[in-house]
């Protein structure tokens, strides 16, 4: 079973990275069958925000005693060149609980304007303990409403395929959050829906979310 949780986190990095110069979000997501928390944070390292350095930590677990083999902790971080606004580069070391170790190379394209976000990132990477390649395509969109200087509504989705040896279905998810912000503040719903294996074994989960990013 342990091949099947190998859960790949590293183009959330991207998505996250473009919001802000610098700053650290954390996101709490209390769901019926598993506990999530995330920590992402990037700072830039030149003046002008070509290059940056992201970091990843998460942390989940099922309360079921039967899907906590699911149960997983990882740390990534990225260095992102940021050629123009629209594409990005970036190599990364990610490590995670159950999967051990693997080399990546992420491509990063953005569209947005003042109230949605579109970015969609391939990746090719090593898995050490597989001792094997693996390919992956992360897709993320995000919609805002603003209701006033300090209250807006947020619809969030991010979706997530790997296959080892880019041709066994490895992992996938699906994610939706909607909910509110104040002054910083965001508090919703959350839908969380994973697939690990070649035959997908499914975990589904619904619950509330709360997060908090903070600039530096």
């Amino acid at each position: 079973m342990k091949k099947l949780r190998i859960i790949s986190v590293s183009s959330i990095i991207g998505f996250v990275s473009t919001l802000q110069a610098q700053f650290t979000q954390l996101e709490l997501f209390l769901g019926f069958e598993k506990t999530d928390f995330t920590l992402f944070s990037n700072y830039s390292i030149n003046d002008n925000n070509a290059l940056s350095i992201a970091t990843l930590a998460f942390f989940q677990k099922f309360r079921e005693r039967e899907n906590q083999i699911f149960d997983e902790v990882g740390v990534q971080p990225t260095f992102f060149w940021n050629i123009n606004k629209i594409i990005a580069l970036g190599p990364s070391l990610y490590y995670n609980s159950f999967g051990g170790f693997s080399e990546r190379l992420s491509g990063k394209f953005i569209l947005q304007n003042s109230r949605t976000f579109l970015v969609v990132i391939p990746t090719i990477a090593y898995s050490e303990k597989k001792d094997a390649g693996l390919g992956e395509i992360f897709t993320q969109f995000q919609i805002q409403k603003q209701l006033s200087k300090k209250v807006s509504l947020w619809l969030n989705g991010q979706f997530l395929t790997v296959w080892d040896k880019f041709k066994s279905h490895s992992r996938s998810f699906q994610q939706l959050r909607l909910g509110a912000s104040y002054k910083g503040h965001q508090i919703g719903l959350g839908l969380d829906f994973d697939q690990y294996g070649v035959e997908p074994i499914t975990q589904l989960n619904f619950g509330l979310f709360y997060r908090k990013n903070l600039k530096n």
